[in-house]
């Protein structure tokens, strides 16, 4: 949180007790302006250069909105404060569950979309990035409807396809028609734009999710991976991972994990009730997420449900949508994922940091 103090009229003194870099940066440059600087409400990586018109949230009544500092600070003063449920040990281990009902939630007709993290209209200065780890976005999309071409930079942004088709089509010349099994990985570096649609006559249910490069100003890139049921089951699987780690080719379309120019590493599993796994956590901060496979729903998570176990005493029971920021001491934790539910889970796990 920050706290925010009116010196005088027209003077704001930003005390920053515990923020990620990139709100400390917005807000301190919003602090020393009156004119709005974010001309619109979904370009959360810098000024919009789209005309009034924007589109990129069709229909229009979910579009840009201008924002300055003051409509700032009253997102942030109306922010719901989050209901942390941290355990902790003298071991130095604390999981704090993020409850899917607690996202932030639109409902557009033809999206329905929550965000782990700040996005679009939805601000919570307590859930703005971790670690590397940006934007976790699980979306629905109608048939026929999606995103259209729109720009990005120095994000590294991949897709990974729940069910229904997704196409891809961007600025580098890719076009792809996406499945369930796919992750599709789009290094942003100094700038590409792409369009994402729905593909075929039923909906589309995927996660967009969004870290912070290590390097700037890198060309951009684009690849795909596929990663079937069967190689999920019942075991993790590095499906995303440093470019520069053990075993991570940058061919397009290459075997093995797409390479991604952050400190994150991505598995995914599809654990059976009544089995345990175990991963061993090379870094100090770590981001579980149960995928809402079941059905889309806002109230309290449902379906499968799974137990994290970071030591002794410290666990959290998590359904699906839910997730949990997990902090360690050291590296090398082993942490154990349960199925205690009656259906299977299907699990992301981020090592970060």
């Amino acid at each position: 949180m920050s706290a925010i103090t009116a010196n005088r009229p027209g003077k704001v003194s930003l005390n920053f007790v515990a923020v990620s870099r990139d709100v400390r940066d917005l807000l301190t440059t919003l602090s020393a302006t009156s004119p709005p600087l974010l001309t619109h409400a979904h370009r959360i990586e810098g000024p919009c250069s789209h005309p009034p018109s924007c589109r990129v949230y069709n229909p229009p009544a979910v579009g840009c909105r201008p924002l300055n500092l003051a409509s700032l600070l009253r997102s942030a003063t109306r922010a719901r404060a989050p209901v942390f449920r941290p355990i902790t040990t003298d071991m130095g281990v604390k999981i704090v569950p993020r409850p899917s009902q607690e996202r932030g939630h639109a409902d557009h007709d033809w999206l329905k979309t929550f965000h782990t993290f700040s996005f679009a209209s939805y601000y919570d200065p307590s859930h703005a990035q971790f670690g590397a780890l940006r934007v976790i976005n699980e979306d629905r999309v109608e048939p026929r409807r999606g995103f259209g071409t729109h720009p990005h930079r120095e994000f590294e942004i991949f897709s990974y396809l729940v069910s229904g088709q997704l196409e891809h089509k961007d600025s580098m010349g890719n076009t792809e028609i996406l499945k369930r099994g796919d992750v599709q990985l789009t290094s942003a570096g100094t700038g590409i734009a792409h369009s994402e649609k729905t593909h075929g006559a039923t909906p589309v249910h995927f996660l967009q999710i969004w870290s912070v490069p290590s390097v700037s100003r890198l060309a951009p890139r684009y690849f795909t991976r596929h990663f079937s049921d069967e190689e999920k089951r019942d075991a993790w699987v590095r499906i995303v991972a440093p470019v520069d780690a053990e075993g991570v080719v940058t061919e397009r379309e290459g075997a093995g994990p797409a390479p991604v120019q952050s400190q994150l590493t991505l598995y995914a599993t599809l654990l059976s009730p009544g089995t345990t796994l175990k991963q061993r956590m090379v870094g100090k901060k770590g981001y579980i997420h149960v995928v809402q496979t079941s059905g889309y729903s806002t109230s309290e998570g449902k379906g499968a449900a799974v137990r994290v176990v970071g030591a002794p005493g410290v666990q959290a029971q998590l359904r699906e949508g839910d997730g949990a920021y997990m902090h360690f001491d050291t590296h090398g934790l082993k942490l154990t994922v349960d199925n205690i539910g009656e259906s299977t889970a299907e699990v992301l796990l981020f090592d970060l940091e």
